[in-house]
């Protein structure tokens, strides 16, 4: 999920009330401070109504899934949710790897699955539990997420990825409060950068983007308060891109760097440079 740099000049604030003004279009210097949590408060438990039709609702604070495109979920033998949760990690692994020729939720590295491993960097980074969307080939995936980890089956893997971030978001657990979204083909994201913008989102960041040579990139945390317009935005390939770009005010940038980079592993040859180069840690 690639983001691109926000625009320099600033949109129209369009922070939720309380928050006017209190966060810069990517501030890389610094978290700014904010209310507990950093979820605005707001109408319905502090999460705004959808604005348009085929935007998923909100049940609980947590957007749900509709019929257009996005599967309903139900954890794929792994633990039920329990609620309360902090901050929740997504995994997105549902893609067939077309330049790979296999999908690569079904690749290892140093004897690792990917999707072990992307769990294990968004738990180590402070996620409070780790779902793991999947599609293509998803019973063989699913062999390879560690006991306890929920699944969410995406049917319509192939819309692209923003399919998966829907399904993703409409499987949340009712007290999530933020979200961390991690790329099961990026297997050099390291917990510390995971942890950097849970540590953001503690100290009032609304959205958090991990930077590196002052590039946003992914991880990507977003708060419990813009999930139902991140959903609504997620169309194609895009994941929450273009919500990113549309709301600038709202986007810190945390710098990552020295703490892995997001290498993506898309074609055979990427993974020979990966095993070449190794992972992070």
């Amino acid at each position: 999920m690639s983001i691109p740099s926000p625009p320099t000049s600033l949109a129209p604030d369009g922070s939720p009330p309380g928050r006017q003004g209190d966060l810069s279009p990517l501030a890389s210097v610094g978290v700014p401070s904010g209310a507990s949590g950093g979820v605005p408060s707001a109408a319905s438990g502090g999460v705004p109504a959808a604005a348009s039709a085929g935007v998923p609702s909100v049940s609980s604070g947590v957007p749900s899934a509709t019929s257009g495109g996005v599967p309903s979920a139900a954890p794929g033998g792994g633990q039920p949710f329990e609620r309360g949760v902090g901050v929740v990690g997504v995994v997105l692994a549902a893609g067939g790897g077309s330049r790979m020729g296999r999908p690569k939720a079904l690749l290892s590295v140093a004897g690792e699955p990917l999707v072990a491993r992307a769990v294990r960097v968004l738990a180590g980074g402070g996620c409070d539990t780790v779902l793991v969307v999947l599609g293509a080939c998803a019973d063989e995936a699913r062999a390879l997420v560690p006991p306890g980890v929920s699944t969410v089956d995406n049917t319509a893997w192939a819309d692209g990825m923003g399919s998966s971030l829907r399904a993703g978001l409409a499987a949340l657990p009712p007290g999530a409060g933020a979200v961390v979204v991690g790329l099961v083909d990026q297997p050099r994201v390291t917990a510390v950068a995971v942890q950097r913008l849970v540590d953001a989102w503690r100290n009032g960041a609304v959205a958090a983007v991990a930077t590196y040579g002052g590039r946003p990139r992914n991880p990507v945390l977003l708060s419990r308060a813009v999930l139902p317009g991140v959903a609504a935005s997620a169309i194609g390939d895009r994941g929450a891109r273009d919500w990113l770009r549309a709301h600038p005010a709202l986007v810190t940038a945390v710098p990552c760097d020295g703490a892995g980079d997001p290498f993506d592993v898309d074609t055979p040859e990427d993974m020979s440079t990966l095993a070449a180069a190794g992972t992070k840690e």
